[in-house]
């Protein structure tokens, strides 16, 4: 699986507006809703923040993958935004989250979101990717950035 299947350029938001955790949480849900064809935004918001508040998507080194999962969304996407300034997120090293990875499914699969979630962290993995994504300073660099990195795995 390569992440471009389920991220396009429009669904990547540099930076958000949001200054908190729920709040960018939910600026990311409405980029997918805009973006997408899921249909219950107040639904992924809630599915997104429940899940959130079992336990932290902060992964460390200032990343957040978190994710939702609703019977209205009928294909797994994702949707990415920079803050303009870290946010506490809660993470797992305790430091601040600036880089935000928001994953979608459908309530009834789980393969191809567990995929994704192991493309991102195998892509995570690299630091100098980690680090020019979170360098980077518009939506478009950050997908360059994936699409290069995807292009450098397969070779």
């Amino acid at each position: 699986m390569h992440l471009t299947e389920i991220l396009q350029p429009d669904s990547i938001k540099v930076p958000l507006i949001a200054k908190g955790k729920q709040s960018a949480l939910f600026e990311l849900v409405d980029l997918l809703v805009e973006t997408t064809n899921i249909s219950a935004g107040d639904k992924l918001r809630k599915a997104v923040w429940e899940r959130e508040q079992t336990r932290t998507t902060g992964i460390g080194h200032g990343i957040a993958i978190p994710h939702g999962k609703i019977k209205e969304c009928y294909q797994l996407c994702m949707a990415m935004g920079k803050t303009a300034d870290p946010i506490d997120f809660g993470a797992i090293d305790d430091k601040p989250v600036s880089l935000i990875i928001l994953l979608a499914s459908p309530a009834d699969q789980t393969g191809p979101h567990i995929q994704a979630l192991a493309q991102i962290s195998r892509m995570l993995t690299d630091e100098d990717f980690r680090l020019s994504l979170q360098q980077a300073s518009s939506a478009s660099q950050v997908y360059e950035l994936i699409t290069a990195q995807e292009v450098k795995a397969v070779v």
